[in-house]
């Protein structure tokens, strides 16, 4: 996308001025008539001038922007008064230096949802949409509280995913170490002192086994670093392409443990999104180009893509996303009945909650099966690593005692 500054005329006359992301020209000319504007000049802006924020305003913070604005837009104040309100009562200097910007472009005549567009770091094109929605239907207080409340609820299925993720993580990370330690200065220390009795000769098995797994440990150590440093690199450089962040995005939703709760955070992020999308008034293919696009996963995405293919070509969105074998057939049939009902964006929103639920219980469980797994691996291997040390010790101060 770049970056085009536009000047056009309103039916009242008024000449208004502003900045408009857009894939070229003739997309700025189309959104400009679609809010009744008559475009005067379009001029693409330098890659210089663009201003891009984005680092260093957390989602809750947008969050709480939100509900004060809608609470403030209903009561009848101006946007360009909500505007300076909120940006001299944050404590976010960053956040403060946007809406400053926001503020500035609504006064040269932009619109609040063009102004936000030029933010995308922290107001993504679900937020942008929504509120260019509620300006043309006219219920932009409406839209923000919805907003507000979609962001809420991405929060918390945000926390429940890295609840999921991080644990296990934060086990592996120090099992790692722990393991490290052992392995290359715990056990190199009892072998010195084992050699130093004289006792190295006479190692039990188990013992014996530890130190070799020790000392190929040591030997080997600059080529496993090497070897996972390549490796790291290896799936960095395939992640980047389209094609190899596919793979693994499939491989993750096929994982047998964190698969499952993967793919319901999916559907619930799908169902939600939409549901809040079409609840809005954009229209569904629209709608569903924005869920694709902020779905999170290649899969998904190239799901709901195919199926809104389908429904440019008359099709219902039931049948499609069936098709796709990705979502689960209750959520389809769900679908299908809220589209037989007219009521599709009601039945998607239950789907949501329903999901965010089973969300909730299916990290419960994988929280309380992989934490006994862990802590038995991470003790058996530090009791082996124990035993096989003072193995030696004991025989050495039984012989002692006889002497």
């Amino acid at each position: 996308m770049s970056e085009f500054v536009w000047e056009a005329r309103a039916r009242s006359g008024e000449l208004r001025k502003g900045v408009m992301d857009a894939d070229d020209e003739p997309a700025v000319q189309a959104r400009l008539r679609s809010q009744q504007l008559m475009p005067t000049k379009i001029k693409k802006k330098g890659k210089g001038i663009s201003l891009q924020f984005g680092t260093g305003v957390d989602l809750k913070e947008v969050v709480t922007f939100t509900r004060l604005f809608a609470t403030m837009i209903d009561a009848g104040l101006p946007i360009v008064q909500c505007l300076d309100i909120l940006c001299n009562q944050t404590d976010n200097k960053m956040f403060a230096v946007v809406l400053r910007d926001v503020k500035a472009n609504v006064e040269q005549g932009a619109t609040f949802s063009d102004s936000l567009r030029r933010h995308p770091k922290i107001f993504d094109q679900l937020y942008v949409n929504l509120v260019q929605a509620g300006e043309v239907g006219g219920i932009l207080d409406t839209i923000l509280n919805r907003l507000a409340v979609y962001n809420e609820k991405a929060i918390k299925l945000r926390r429940q995913v890295r609840g999921a993720m991080v644990y296990p993580s934060a086990v592996l990370i120090i099992f790692s170490l722990v393991l490290t330690v052992l392995l290359g200065w715990v056990i190199p220390s009892f072998k010195t002192i084992f050699k130093d009795l004289g006792a190295s000769d006479e190692l039990p098995w188990l013992t014996q086994a530890v130190i070799a797994v020790s000392e190929a440990f040591i030997s080997w150590l600059p080529l496993i670093i090497l070897v996972l440093a390549g490796f790291g690199f290896f799936l960095y450089q395939v992640n980047k392409r389209p094609n190899g962040k596919r793979f693994f995005h499939r491989m993750m939703l096929k994982s047998p443990i964190i698969g499952n709760v993967l793919r319901k955070v999916a559907v619930a992020r799908f169902t939600r999104t939409l549901g809040t999308l079409l609840a809005s008034g954009v229209p569904i293919l629209d709608a569903l180009e924005i869920v694709a696009k902020t779905s999170g996963n290649m899969v998904i995405e190239d799901a709901i893509m195919y199926a809104r293919g389908k429904i440019s070509e008359g099709k219902n969105m039931a049948g499609p996303l069936l098709e796709t074998n990705v979502f689960p057939p209750m959520v389809v049939q769900m679908v299908g009945v809220g589209e037989q009902t007219g009521a599709l964006d009601a039945m998607l929103s239950k789907i949501a909650d329903f999901y965010e639920e089973e969300v909730d219980v299916a990290v419960a469980a994988l929280t309380s099966l992989i934490e006994p797994i862990m802590m038995v691996g991470i003790g058996g291997t530090v009791g082996v690593v124990l035993i096989a040390m003072y193995l030696p010790i004991f025989s050495i101060a039984g012989k002692i005692k006889a002497d």
